[in-house]
């Protein structure tokens, strides 16, 4: 087993890369965005193109948790969690033909905004509510506690919460002043070098295996096979419509995600960038998941799988190269913190500050964005530390949001495709179904009354949410047709037609005056 020690020039690399990247990239998206007001500074003057978009989905879900987890998740059950990575590929694909459309038509700054244009008031406050407690309970503590891990070990005499403070207060005075373009931007450079260091990764590790018959050999039985039986406490091959559930709110629905695609510059954009995006996970199973498995070669025994990563890149790399990767690595966290610091914002500035106080200017709404974002970094700090107190970060994301996502995916699709549902539908939906979620995942998850697995929970929640939202719908007063006008899917959404082939639009990100003028 390697000795992670972090040598004078790796951490010289480390500090030196991740300091840079965040001081070019947020003056320079700072000087774009000055005097733009929200929609330069939350949307990122919607100049964004494809294929920063793209990259910037990726490392958003890459970024945090996810980079640490996968080959820990590898090491730990096998391929079977690869069914994470290949599902967003088909969820892009209805994100951009029946979501995106529908999104970009209505103008939208947050993904709450839509139910206030659909549903009403209610359902707006319901929903963005429930993302900004868990942005701050669940997915910025996440990317905290996972890069704070690894830190740790690698720099066992500082203090958890020290690394976890200055990361947070890294993310938090980045996103304050560059805005989104700077979040997509340093997010297309994170994707390219997380891509680049996981192959170079993966080849050295199939590499120092001895051979295949050797892994199958270290694995447990089944850990090869990506269908595990139905009582699998992992990935049961019934759970797969819960990780499809799941897996829409997250990609179609959540704010820190699909707020790239309402900075795009056309629909065109939004849709070819959430394509491009659902690509980029498929090889996941090769340069992150894989690799874990093989470290049960290399590291048998090991007691935190969640170290597999680092441990590869100390034994396999050498100096200057893992300190690189080491860099990549907190980068990439940093970007998936500042995304959802950056979203929460949004979140709190659009649908709380500005429905409250109307009459204030963009600027001062972009001001009241850029004090939330280091407001929301203080609450992250705090709570990180509480992770420590469940069994493991994979299981704490996962079965939190098994629980209380599924009935927010029952309101969108059921508003997006069912013209009969209508605000009372929405608000039982959102205000009964959530709070039934954090009830059952309290008795499931921390007090063991009986026990349910958290995807076949997040199935059971779905047909709940439905369930109560037409039922409500159908008790109450249909909605007019002006009402549901303009907010709903209709056929012609799905037509495609770019003004140019997309492989003949490459430019990534524009200002205006140059949007006509630089054409590749």
């Amino acid at each position: 087993m390697p000795e992670l020690q972090i040598s004078a020039w790796d951490l010289v690399i480390l500090i030196g890369y991740v300091v840079l990247t965040r001081i070019g990239f947020g003056w320079f998206f700072a000087r774009q965005t000055k005097g733009e007001g929200a929609e330069g500074y939350f949307l990122g003057g919607h100049r964004i193109r494809w294929p920063i978009i793209g990259l910037s989905f990726y490392v958003a879900n890459m970024g945090g948790s996810s980079f640490v987890g996968l080959p820990g998740a590898g090491y730990h059950s096998g391929v079977s969690v690869f069914h994470y990575e290949w599902m967003p590929a088909l969820l892009m694909i209805l994100f951009a033909v029946f979501f995106l459309p529908v999104f970009l038509r209505t103008r939208i700054y947050t993904a709450p905004q839509y139910l206030e244009e659909r549903f009403g008031r209610t359902p707006r406050v319901a929903f963005s509510a429930m993302l900004l407690v868990t942005s701050m309970l669940v997915d910025a503590p996440g990317s905290l506690y996972a890069g704070a891990m690894v830190l740790k070990t690698l720099l066992p005499g500082v203090s958890i919460w020290i690394t976890i403070t200055v990361a947070a207060l890294a993310a938090g005075v980045y996103i304050a002043f560059g805005g989104l373009g700077a979040v997509v931007a340093n997010d297309a450079l994170q994707a390219v070098l997380i891509l680049a260091g996981g192959i170079v990764i993966s080849v050295l590790a199939w590499q120092a295996v001895p051979s295949w018959e050797a892994v199958v050999d270290a694995v447990p039985p089944g850990a090869l096979s990506l269908m595990q039986p139905a009582s699998d406490p992992v990935m049961p091959w019934p759970g797969l419509g819960g990780v499809f559930i799941v897996g829409m709110y997250f990609w179609c629905t959540n704010q820190f995600i699909i707020q790239r695609a309402l900075g795009a510059r056309s629909l065109d954009d939004g849709r070819w960038g959430a394509l491009f995006a659902g690509l980029l996970k498929l090889p996941n199973l090769f340069i992150l998941i894989l690799p874990g498995v093989l470290a049960t070669v290399l590291y048998p025994n090991l007691d935190n799988p969640d170290l597999v990563f680092p441990m590869l890149a100390f034994d396999l790399l050498p100096i200057g190269l893992r300190g690189f990767m080491l860099a990549v690595l907190a980068a990439a966290m940093l970007s998936s913190l500042e995304a959802i610091l950056h979203s929460a914002s949004t979140l709190f500035t659009m649908d709380f500050v500005q429905p409250a106080r109307p009459e204030m200017s963009t600027q001062q709404l972009a001001r009241w964005g850029r004090g939330a974002t280091l407001v929301f970094m203080v609450f992250a700090v705090l709570w990180t530390p509480q992770i420590s107190r469940f069994p493991n970060l994979w299981q704490y994301l996962q079965s939190i949001l098994s629980y209380l996502t599924p009935p927010v995916v029952a309101v969108f699709l059921l508003g997006l495709f069912w013209r009969r549902a209508n605000g009372p539908g929405a608000t039982a939906g959102l205000v009964v179904g959530v709070p039934m979620g954090v009830i059952g995942w309290m008795c499931v998850e921390r007090m063991a009354l009986f026990e349910l697995q958290f995807l076949y929970a997040a199935m059971l929640m779905f047909v709940v949410g439905v369930a109560l939202v037409v039922v409500t719908s159908l008790l109450t007063q249909a909605p007019s047709l002006d009402e549901v006008e303009g907010h709903v899917w209709r056929r012609p959404d799905a037509a495609v037609e770019p003004r140019t082939p997309w492989y003949c639009d490459c430019l990534l990100y524009t200002s205006d005056a140059a949007d006509d003028l630089l054409q590749v």
